[in-house]
């Protein structure tokens, strides 16, 4: 897929509160953004409901874009862990969506990101931020933050797949 003239890449930057998406066409070494933004769920919810306006959000873009693949940020665990297991959760029903609509799926590390993306993967968030601004020739940076990390993601997914190091070798793209 990758010599292919066009890619639709849907990124996603899970989590239970809000999940940052953002979908690009890969063209040639070029970006083009087509959407961006979040999805948000209440935290008046419970996790069950928080999960399933996640897997339906998800489902709708999906249905609506119909990307070639789909890039999401691997689970990075700090010292908050009731956060990084709410998080894994949503990456969770993020994945399963995708897998029931066959788009392939690829994970990236934040340091892979940082690094297709700024090229240092020790880079500060205003960094990536400003580059996800410059790649895609957008006049002000993406919000929220879960909006252009998302995008970031996906521009890193484009960024690995012209470079011919992809991950996943069983994929086409």
């Amino acid at each position: 897929m990758c010599g292919v003239s066009s890619l639709i890449i849907l990124g996603i930057d899970p989590g239970t509160a809000i999940t940052g998406y953002g979908i690009v066409d890969y063209q040639g070494n070029h970006y083009k953004l087509i959407e961006y933004g979040v999805l948000r769920t209440s935290k008046d919810q419970d996790v069950a409901e928080r999960l399933n306006d996640v897997y339906i959000g998800i489902n709708k873009l999906i249905e609506v874009y119909k990307p070639d693949c789909m890039a999401i940020e691997e689970l990075f665990f700090n010292k908050n862990v009731k956060t990084a297991l709410q998080v894994g959760q949503a990456r969770g029903v993020v994945m399963l969506v995708a897998y029931q609509k066959k788009v392939p799926i690829y994970e990236f590390t934040p340091l892979q990101v940082k690094q297709a993306v700024v090229g240092y993967g020790r880079a500060e968030k205003k960094q990536v931020q400003f580059m996800v601004k410059a790649i895609l020739n957008l006049s002000d940076i993406p919000r929220p933050d879960d909006a252009a990390d998302a995008l970031a993601i996906a521009i890193c997914q484009g960024n690995y797949c012209s470079s011919g190091l992809m991950l996943r070798s069983d994929k086409n793209c």
